[in-house]
């Protein structure tokens, strides 16, 4: 009886470690089964690649009312068998576009992988640890900074590190009336070689030929054009007080409109267009509109040169980044680079009428021939010489105290050197 109990209790102690076994078995067999799933996922991207199915890239973009930018994405998804470059449509608001970006980004969300921003937009996203550094990218792919829009770069060189490259840019130009200004003074601002100073005695001198009241426009209301104009007249804010106080020498100026303070753009190419003004400062797109028969401007094509500014233009337009959040990041690196590149830049340029952002293509015949501006020796020396905005964290707020300041003295004259003060804590913050 006793051999019997005893047979059975080893019998149940048997069971029991087995089934101990079993569990810890198929604990392990789970860990491992795990394991396998992973290695079999890697081993179906692997296939997928072999197979021709491509990573796909997202390219968050405004909208564009030519085929330039959707021609670039299919000649980049043409060109290799690795990556596909979805383009995600934004508004073309730009406000809209900046709030739509800065939700998605400050989510950490990785939907979008390259992304189109507004020249102020990339100190503001690079402060907030939203782009990727492209510095070694651009080492490893042989890119040379010098090679893009100058002040594009700046434009998007956040505390010593580049975080953009152009897409297409934008930048401020003098147009002046080639048939008052002589030759010698026309070949002068062509050059880029001249000051405010020499500006403004031109300005005097040619007042009133050919009908004109003004010497020189330009734009000085409490807005972001004014915080542009600023930058140029300081020559990128390098020397404040010099440039607020030509600045206001200008706008007291006989030769200036009384409601200077008020002018923007809008104002500024109406002034020219209806053969008011010698000089203006504004964008490529007023030779636009004076080109365009429906504008019914006084001054014909003909009428126009074009120069740079004395201390450059200040550059808009659009840049290229890549989210931090992206997970395809080598991907995105591929797109970006050959959308801001030879290859897209031509694209742009010849589909789009777009300014290329890689300066070797202002050799290009294709590329010239495709926007009239180019064909200007001025508007040319006005591209190799653009200047940036200040780039900063925290944009909209520098800005605003920059135009607040400005505005203040230039309608007074006083308060020179509080101006100077609260623009230079600005621009440090």
């Amino acid at each position: 009886m006793k051999k019997w109990l005893l047979g059975l209790m080893m019998l149940v102690f048997v069971l029991a470690l087995a089934a101990c076994n079993s569990n810890d078995e198929s604990d392990g067999n789970e860990t491992d089964g795990n394991n396998n799933q992973n290695e079999q996922t890697e081993d179906e991207n692997t296939n997928n690649d072999a197979s021709g199915e491509k990573t796909v890239i997202k390219f968050a973009a405004q909208n564009d009312n030519t085929p330039a930018t959707q021609k670039v994405i299919d000649a980049f998804n043409n060109s290799q068998d690795k990556y596909v470059v979805e383009w995600v449509e934004m508004t073309n608001d730009s406000a809209q576009m900046h709030d739509q970006l800065l939700n998605s980004l400050s989510s950490e969300s990785s939907e979008y992988d390259v992304i189109s921003m507004d020249v102020v937009w990339a100190g503001e996203f690079a402060g907030a640890g939203f782009l990727e550094p492209i510095d070694m990218m651009m080492d490893e792919a042989g890119l040379k900074a010098d090679d893009f829009n100058q002040g594009s770069m700046v434009s998007g060189n956040y505390k010593g590190i580049q975080y953009t490259l152009p897409f297409f840019p934008d930048l401020g130009l003098l147009y002046f009336r080639s048939d008052i200004v002589s030759e010698e003074d026309a070949q002068k601002l062509i050059s880029g070689d001249y000051t405010y100073e020499d500006l403004a005695a031109m300005a005097e001198k040619y007042t009133g030929e050919n009908d004109t009241k003004y010497g020189f426009v330009y734009q000085s209301n409490q807005y972001e054009g004014l915080t542009v104009n600023l930058a140029e007249f300081t020559d990128q804010f390098s020397n404040i007080e010099e440039g607020l106080q030509t600045m206001y020498e200008y706008t007291a100026a006989d030769w200036t409109p009384e409601n200077i303070l008020t002018f923007t753009e809008g104002e500024t190419h109406t002034a020219f267009e209806n053969g008011d003004a010698v000089f203006a400062r504004n964008w490529p797109y007023m030779y636009g509109r004076i080109m365009n028969p429906e504008t019914e401007a006084t001054v014909t094509p003909e009428q126009v040169g074009i120069a740079p500014l004395p201390n450059g233009g200040a550059v808009g337009g659009w840049l290229l980044g890549i989210s931090k959040f992206s997970e395809n990041k080598e991907g995105a690196w591929e797109f970006l680079s050959f959308l801001a590149g030879e290859e897209g830049q031509k694209i742009m340029s010849t589909e789009g009428g777009y300014l290329p952002g890689y300066t070797p293509l202002m050799d290009n015949e294709e590329v010239l021939g495709s926007n009239d501006l180019l064909s200007f020796e001025g508007f040319q020396n006005a591209l190799n010489s653009t200047i940036a905005r200040p780039v900063s964290s925290n944009y909209s707020e520098t800005s605003d105290t920059i135009q607040i300041n400005a505005h203040k003295y230039l309608s007074s004259g006083s308060g020179l050197e509080e101006a100077v003060q609260a623009i230079e804590e600005a621009l440090a913050e």
